[in-house]
Protein backbone atom coordinates (compact mmCIF):
# COMPACT_ATOMS: atom_id res chain seq x y z
CA UNK A 1 0.00 0.00 0.00
CA UNK A 2 1.43 3.20 -0.95
CA UNK A 3 1.86 6.00 1.95
CA UNK A 4 0.51 9.55 0.33
CA UNK A 5 1.49 12.57 1.69
CA UNK A 6 -0.43 15.88 0.72
CA UNK A 7 -0.11 19.56 0.90
CA UNK A 8 -2.85 22.00 0.23
CA UNK A 9 -2.20 25.49 -1.14
CA UNK A 10 -4.22 28.74 -1.94
CA UNK A 11 -3.05 31.72 -4.62
CA UNK A 12 -4.45 34.49 -4.79
CA UNK A 13 -4.13 37.08 -7.92
CA UNK A 14 -1.43 36.80 -10.86
CA UNK A 15 2.17 35.35 -10.84
CA UNK A 16 3.79 38.40 -10.36
CA UNK A 17 1.34 40.19 -8.17
CA UNK A 18 -0.42 37.58 -6.46
CA UNK A 19 0.73 35.60 -3.02
CA UNK A 20 -0.16 32.23 -1.47
CA UNK A 21 -0.03 29.99 1.35
CA UNK A 22 0.51 26.76 2.13
CA UNK A 23 -1.96 25.91 4.52
CA UNK A 24 -2.11 22.13 5.17
CA UNK A 25 -0.31 19.16 5.04
CA UNK A 26 -0.98 15.67 5.61
CA UNK A 27 1.35 15.39 8.52
CA UNK A 28 0.45 19.00 9.97
CA UNK A 29 4.06 20.27 11.27
CA UNK A 30 4.40 22.28 8.25
CA UNK A 31 2.06 25.18 9.29
CA UNK A 32 0.96 28.19 7.32
CA UNK A 33 3.91 29.38 5.29
CA UNK A 34 3.24 32.42 2.97
CA UNK A 35 4.98 32.00 -0.81
CA UNK A 36 4.90 34.93 -3.24
CA UNK A 37 6.93 35.07 -7.22
CA UNK A 38 9.55 37.54 -4.99
CA UNK A 39 10.78 34.43 -3.06
CA UNK A 40 11.39 32.44 -5.65
CA UNK A 41 12.60 34.90 -7.91
CA UNK A 42 14.41 37.94 -6.07
CA UNK A 43 15.61 36.07 -3.26
CA UNK A 44 13.40 37.49 -0.66
CA UNK A 45 13.79 35.34 2.27
CA UNK A 46 10.82 36.35 4.12
CA UNK A 47 8.96 33.89 2.48
CA UNK A 48 9.61 30.67 1.01
CA UNK A 49 9.21 29.03 -2.40
CA UNK A 50 8.81 25.79 -3.85
CA UNK A 51 12.56 25.20 -4.27
CA UNK A 52 13.04 25.66 -1.10
CA UNK A 53 10.93 22.62 0.16
CA UNK A 54 12.31 20.68 -2.35
CA UNK A 55 15.17 21.13 -1.25
CA UNK A 56 14.42 19.91 2.44
CA UNK A 57 12.97 16.81 1.04
CA UNK A 58 15.84 16.15 -1.05
CA UNK A 59 17.99 16.86 1.78
CA UNK A 60 16.16 14.50 3.95
CA UNK A 61 15.85 11.73 1.38
CA UNK A 62 19.57 11.71 -0.10
CA UNK A 63 20.41 11.42 4.13
CA UNK A 64 17.73 8.30 4.33
CA UNK A 65 19.04 6.36 1.46
CA UNK A 66 22.98 6.60 2.95
CA UNK A 67 22.18 5.95 5.84
CA UNK A 68 20.36 2.95 5.26
CA UNK A 69 23.07 1.88 1.87
CA UNK A 70 25.66 2.90 4.72
CA UNK A 71 24.14 0.29 7.71
CA UNK A 72 23.58 -2.02 5.22
CA UNK A 73 27.17 -2.31 4.32
CA UNK A 74 28.04 -2.76 8.34
CA UNK A 75 29.23 0.80 8.87
CA UNK A 76 26.07 2.49 10.70
CA UNK A 77 27.13 6.23 10.85
CA UNK A 78 27.19 7.98 14.23
CA UNK A 79 25.50 11.54 11.93
CA UNK A 80 25.12 12.36 8.55
CA UNK A 81 24.86 16.09 8.39
CA UNK A 82 23.09 17.08 4.22
CA UNK A 83 22.19 20.22 3.16
CA UNK A 84 20.75 20.26 -0.55
CA UNK A 85 21.16 24.01 -2.89
CA UNK A 86 18.71 24.22 -5.77
CA UNK A 87 19.29 26.46 -7.97
CA UNK A 88 15.98 28.55 -9.59
CA UNK A 89 16.70 30.78 -12.71
CA UNK A 90 13.22 32.25 -14.17
CA UNK A 91 12.15 31.38 -17.54
CA UNK A 92 14.81 28.29 -17.39
CA UNK A 93 13.28 26.05 -14.04
CA UNK A 94 15.38 24.42 -11.76
CA UNK A 95 19.22 24.19 -13.49
CA UNK A 96 20.65 22.94 -10.55
CA UNK A 97 21.03 21.09 -7.25
CA UNK A 98 24.21 20.69 -5.28
CA UNK A 99 23.98 17.93 -2.51
CA UNK A 100 26.95 18.22 0.45
CA UNK A 101 27.17 15.78 2.98
CA UNK A 102 29.62 15.57 5.78
CA UNK A 103 29.41 12.11 7.80
CA UNK A 104 30.82 10.69 10.88
CA UNK A 105 30.91 6.98 10.07
CA UNK A 106 33.23 4.61 11.96
CA UNK A 107 35.22 2.37 10.15
CA UNK A 108 34.94 3.94 6.54
CA UNK A 109 37.49 5.16 4.39
CA UNK A 110 36.99 8.35 2.25
CA UNK A 111 36.87 6.13 -0.58
CA UNK A 112 34.16 4.08 0.12
CA UNK A 113 32.02 6.93 1.94
CA UNK A 114 31.90 8.41 -1.46
CA UNK A 115 30.85 5.18 -3.37
CA UNK A 116 28.45 4.87 -0.96
CA UNK A 117 26.81 8.70 -1.11
CA UNK A 118 27.08 8.48 -4.85
CA UNK A 119 24.64 5.56 -4.88
CA UNK A 120 22.35 7.56 -2.83
CA UNK A 121 22.41 10.61 -4.77
CA UNK A 122 21.67 7.90 -7.73
CA UNK A 123 18.74 5.70 -5.64
CA UNK A 124 16.96 8.15 -3.43
CA UNK A 125 13.38 8.48 -4.64
CA UNK A 126 13.58 12.21 -4.27
CA UNK A 127 16.49 12.30 -6.72
CA UNK A 128 15.00 9.96 -8.98
CA UNK A 129 12.28 12.52 -9.41
CA UNK A 130 14.57 15.22 -10.00
CA UNK A 131 15.81 13.38 -12.58
CA UNK A 132 15.06 16.22 -15.36
CA UNK A 133 17.61 18.22 -13.29
CA UNK A 134 20.09 19.37 -15.82
CA UNK A 135 23.14 18.71 -13.07
CA UNK A 136 23.05 17.33 -9.66
CA UNK A 137 26.28 17.79 -7.73
CA UNK A 138 27.21 15.77 -4.98
CA UNK A 139 30.32 16.68 -2.28
CA UNK A 140 30.71 13.69 0.21
CA UNK A 141 33.08 14.09 2.91
CA UNK A 142 33.97 11.99 5.93
CA UNK A 143 34.46 13.99 9.29
CA UNK A 144 36.95 12.60 11.60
Amino acid sequence: MANESRAEVTWKGSLLEGSGTIHDTSSGKIGDQEISWAARAEDAHEQTNPEELIAAAHAACFSMALSHGLAQDGHAPEQLDTSATVSFVPGEGITKIALTVRGRVPGMDAEAFLEAAEAAKANCPVSKALAGVPEITLDAQLEG
